[in-house]
């Protein structure tokens, strides 16, 4: 098999990647709202490299109605791929976001892919009606023309979107860094294709390099990579909302409960770390250390404290924190120390957190609790 026939075999199998994918996107159930964004996108991609297959084919030419009726479907539509892979980062980041009839301007430049449709419709239909002479050549070189220089709007288009997309996430509040990363990484390949289509492109709008350019690579250096774009969008955008719905799935189910037994081992070791070896005074006390201090796993310390004592490890040492300040106050003349230095001697290692935590446990700030226990003497 020639390169020429390698070339076309691996834009077919694109497009029929590309359509099995946008389809599990697109028509799967519980799938998010950005997922049919993607799988519009990847069917655009699709069918361009289907249209590539279909005219560097041998098939075609023996089928002449099939050709001539091919001539009159926009295969190769590029112009809404832009706005799609922007609204697609946007609904990425933002679940409320929907794509409204208020976006619909961003689409209108589509007539610019459809443009040689629209000239073949005008053409056959004049020669029908008696307007035309039946003399395709002119026409067809105005669409040839037409097709050369439409990729510059083309380009600039998605390079627009592509820096929208970069602005928007730059300013965006992200809960989820996981899938700011996979939008990253889907805005930079599409900005390493926007450069090899612009190497690509400054020689094949310059008319006495289009044909020169076409007769030593074709079409190969565009669109190889893009048959790569619809493997990797596809599988890999498929993959991250099947890994976030896993994700959320193990978050809702609840945990298994605590065997007795270890309940019975871990909640005296706990308390005889904090109540005797006294390990809260420590300020750099972290659920590792109680795990080497304990011999309990770090798993089995969360747990117990979540589970048994409905407390996080922060608020479990916390709370013998403020007993130790609370102490301290009791003792000592007050007036003798600073709250920072009590709290830093009861364990805390800063005073907004101090504060935080005292709140927390006792419903005041430690200054009206001093202020409190003044009156109470």
């Amino acid at each position: 098999m020639s390169f020429s026939g390698i070339f076309s075999t691996l834009m077919l199998l694109g497009a029929l990647q590309g359509f099995i994918m946008s389809g599990l996107l697109f028509f799967a159930r519980k799938r998010p709202a950005r997922d049919r964004l993607l799988a519009i996108l990847i069917l655009l991609i699709a069918t361009a490299c289907l249209n590539l297959h279909i005219f560097e084919s041998n098939w075609i030419n023996e089928l002449p109605l099939l050709r001539f009726l091919l001539n009159f479907v926009p295969l190769v539509v590029v112009m809404p791929m832009g706005p799609l892979l922007y609204f697609y980062v946007k609904s990425g980041l933002d679940p409320s976001f929907r794509l409204t009839t208020a976006h619909a301007p961003h689409f209108y430049t589509t007539i610019i892919d459809i443009v040689p449709q629209l000239i073949a419709l005008t053409y056959v239909g004049g020669v029908l009606g008696g307007i035309f002479r039946n003399h395709p050549q002119p026409w067809g070189i105005a669409i040839d023309t037409y097709n050369v220089y439409a990729d510059i709007p083309r380009w600039l288009s998605m390079t627009i979107y592509v820096y929208l997309s970069y602005r928007y996430i730059s300013v965006a509040q992200v809960n989820n860094e996981k899938h700011l990363r996979w939008i990253r990484q889907f805005l930079k390949v599409f900005l390493v294709f926007q450069l090899i289509w612009f190497i690509y492109l400054v020689p094949y709008v310059i008319p006495k390099y289009t044909d020169k350019l076409l007769d030593m690579v074709d079409w190969y250096p565009v669109y190889i990579p893009l048959v790569i774009l619809i493997y990797y969008l596809g599988i890999k955008g498929y993959m991250m909302t099947a890994e976030e719905e896993t994700a959320a799935k193990k978050a809702a189910a609840p945990p298994a409960p605590i065997p007795d037994t270890i309940i019975g081992e871990a909640v005296p070791l706990l308390m005889k770390a904090m109540e005797q070896d006294r390990l809260y005074l420590n300020p750099e006390l972290n659920l590792s250390l109680v795990a080497q201090h304990t011999g309990l796993p770090p798993k089995t310390i969360s747990a117990v404290l979540n589970q048994h004592l409905q407390k996080s490890f922060n608020e479990f040492v916390n709370e013998y924190r403020v007993a130790a300040f609370k102490q301290k106050i009791a003792e000592s003349q007050q007036e003798q120390y600073t709250i920072m230095s009590l709290a830093l001697e009861s364990g805390f290692n800063s005073l907004p957190t101090f504060q935080r935590a005292f709140r927390n446990n006792t419903g005041m700030s430690p200054r009206e609790y001093m202020n409190n226990q003044d009156k109470m003497a």
